[in-house]
């Protein structure tokens, strides 16, 4: 059965980091093109980072870019996300999703993931 589960949210000072974790299940993360995205209240769910399948190449919205890094464990079939310097506009719930295995790359658009993990809350409040 294909699941994907986040952790490692929780809530934060402006400033401060945290690691999440998209523990997969049911498929190879490594076959797959992997993305983090998040929403907001009231807001629509936008791409924060993207992996790609294989060559683990890697995508960032510009919003993030600098703080944020995504990266795949293979042998635990895992993808992080390491969120420094966050900001309370980082504050969201987060995402990780698969995407579809023939994508040459990733994308930072939430419209082609085909499935889901739960989410995880981040909240960056001072």
């Amino acid at each position: 059965q294909v699941q994907l589960v986040e952790s490692g949210g929780g809530l934060v000072q402006p400033g401060g980091s945290l690691k999440l974790s998209c523990a997969a299940s049911g498929f190879t993360v490594d076959d797959y093109p992997i993305g983090w995205f998040r929403q907001a209240p009231g807001k629509e769910r936008e791409g924060v980072s993207c992996i790609g399948r294989s060559d683990g190449r890697t995508y960032y919205a510009d919003s993030v870019m600098g703080r944020f890094t995504i990266s795949r464990d293979n042998a635990k079939n895992t993808v992080y996300l390491q969120m420094n310097g966050l900001k309370p506009e980082d504050t969201a719930v987060y995402y990780c999703a698969r995407q579809p295995r023939q994508f040459r790359r990733c994308v930072l658009s939430p419209g082609p993931s085909d499935f889901w993990g739960q989410g995880t809350q981040v909240t960056v409040s001072s």
